[in-house]
């Protein structure tokens, strides 16, 4: 018995695959039609150009027109071309070399630690140690007695020495996006501090009572953590004007919020909140109050109804749709980079809101989706 040979008709398959192929790509450039003519990709074109401008430097009146973003605006390209604009900006030779001489700069992943000739330039005044594989930072710090500025952000820091309390003139501490899950109560002994920034460490969940004694601090960052509620120590931060404690897993404020009677500016979006007290009516000075989610179910009329000059924007999250941009997927890969892509972001919206100058009264609501 021969063998049974089947015999397909391949010109009917390829016919009814390329008739599929032919009606995805159809539903494709559909779908590419309607994004662009829709508002998000308007909204997007401009955020791309802000982003941009603030790059390169260029002033808020180079792509507004009559109040509103100019995409159309071509100083993009031309702006920094210019001698004359660039003379202007410049500072003479000497003044720079000068300047330069007491600023330590590094950047990196070919860095793991600190070069040891570190330790011999305690003249320094400023630090600025980003991207690169270093985890510590060495006890030595404590013989910089002048040192005015720490910038480490974006490394794999995973603890800060007691010795940093030892750094009685710093004014500004960005320990950012690095692994840190506590800091030194010693912290709090930098009496000078005017700037905190933890922002993106993702496990710190508690800050000491000793940084209650931060009279100076003015700007706060501990967003995208996992603070259950706003810190005590905070809470006692007499001149605090900026307050960024966004992407945690806060459940409630704390009913003595308006004790911060110096607060400007409060970034509660992205957390577990399901209303908001009375008290924050009672902040004399609190402009610009940000909260999203679908969570909230009590929010005071007082807040929308402000005649402070208050402005009260409601991040709108969509549970449904997921929008991909196809540029940015390989770059988000994990949590961490997601929730600095959304703070640029963030940034350049709170900016732009607060710089311009035909800003509404109010805002009772944004509805504005930004998922990657």
């Amino acid at each position: 018995m021969g063998h049974q040979v089947i015999i397909f008709d391949f010109s009917v398959i390829r016919g009814l695959w390329e008739t599929r192929v032919k009606k995805n790509k159809e539903r494709q450039k559909k779908e590419k039609e309607r994004l662009e003519k829709s508002a998000l990709e308007k909204i997007k074109q401009e955020w791309n150009l802000i982003l941009e401008c603030r790059k390169k430097g260029i002033p808020q009146s180079k792509y507004l027109k009559n109040g509103f973003v100019d995409i159309n605006e071509k100083d993009v390209d031309t702006y920094g071309k210019t001698p004359q604009l660039k003379k202007s900006h410049a500072l003479p030779d000497g003044v720079n070399k000068e300047k330069n001489k007491f600023i330590f700069q590094l950047s990196g992943e070919q860095w793991t630690e600190l070069p040891d000739s570190l330790k011999e330039q305690t003249y320094l005044k400023e630090w600025h140690v980003f991207n690169t594989l270093i985890q510590t930072i060495p006890d030595y710090i404590a013989l910089f007695q002048d040192l005015r500025v720490l910038e480490l952000s974006k490394n794999q820091i995973n603890h800060l020495p007691a010795e940093i309390g030892c750094l009685k003139n710093l004014k500004v501490l960005n320990v950012s996006f690095n692994n840190l899950k506590s800091v030194p109560p010693e912290l709090g002994d930098c009496e000078n501090l005017e700037r905190l920034d933890l922002s993106g460490n993702m496990e710190i969940t508690e800050l000491p009572f000793e940084l209650s004694n931060l009279k100076q601090l003015t700007f706060v960052d501990v967003s995208a953590n996992k603070f259950h509620s706003i810190p005590i120590c905070v809470l006692r931060m007499s001149n605090l004007q900026w307050l960024d404690i966004s992407s945690n897993s806060l459940k409630d404020l704390p009913e003595d919020i308006d004790r911060l009677d110096e607060l400007q500016t409060l970034l509660l979006q992205k957390n577990k909140l399901t209303y908001l007290p009375r008290a924050l009516v009672n902040m004399p000075k609190l402009s610009l109050l940000v909260v999203s989610g679908d969570d909230l179910v009590e929010i005071p009329t007082a807040i929308c109804e402000s005649t402070t000059g208050l402005k009260f924007v409601s991040l709108k999250d969509s549970p449904v749709e997921t929008i991909v941009c196809e540029d940015t997927e390989e770059i988000i890969e994990n949590e961490r980079e997601h929730e600095e892509v959304e703070k640029e972001f963030m940034k350049a919206y709170l900016e732009d809101l607060m710089e311009r100058e035909s800003t509404p009264s109010y805002t009772t609501k944004v509805m504005l989706s930004l998922q990657l």
